[in-house]
């Protein structure tokens, strides 16, 4: 397993991506906007990891919910799951609460996130690349 990102939960993607670009030597630049989770990614992607910068797409989105009770700021840390089944099975039988089941998420990658309560206030995201 490893790091796959750091999201960062922002009010105006392109706005925040300005700012990143001021101090970040930044390979590549992918953006994406994803339905199901009512947000659009930006993908900032450097030479040993990414930084994702997500924006809400409407007020009933979660980030948007999250940005009214906390701001702008980190909200989840992503791992690389290299069996994504296999490694949510693990943590349940560990006693890690989830939020919600596997889904589709940007990119076409299977997410699931860890319960911040269940990783000392922090939320994980698990992720899967398509195979």
């Amino acid at each position: 397993m490893r790091v796959d990102h750091i999201a960062i939960a922002v009010n105006d993607a392109n706005r925040a991506l300005e700012n990143y670009k001021k101090i970040l030597k930044i390979d590549e630049i992918d953006v994406e906007e994803v339905p199901n989770e009512k947000v659009k990614v930006v993908m900032l992607n450097l030479e040993d990891t990414r930084i994702e910068l997500i924006e809400p797409l409407d007020d009933t989105s979660p980030i948007s919910k999250f940005l009214k009770e906390r701001g702008e700021g980190i909200h989840h840390i992503a791992i690389t799951a290299d069996e994504i089944e296999n490694d949510v099975n693990h943590a349940k039988e560990k006693g890690m609460k989830f939020l919600g089941e596997l889904r589709t998420g940007s990119y076409g990658r299977k997410i699931t996130f860890i319960h911040p309560k269940s990783l000392n206030g922090v939320l994980v995201e698990f992720c899967q690349a398509p195979h």
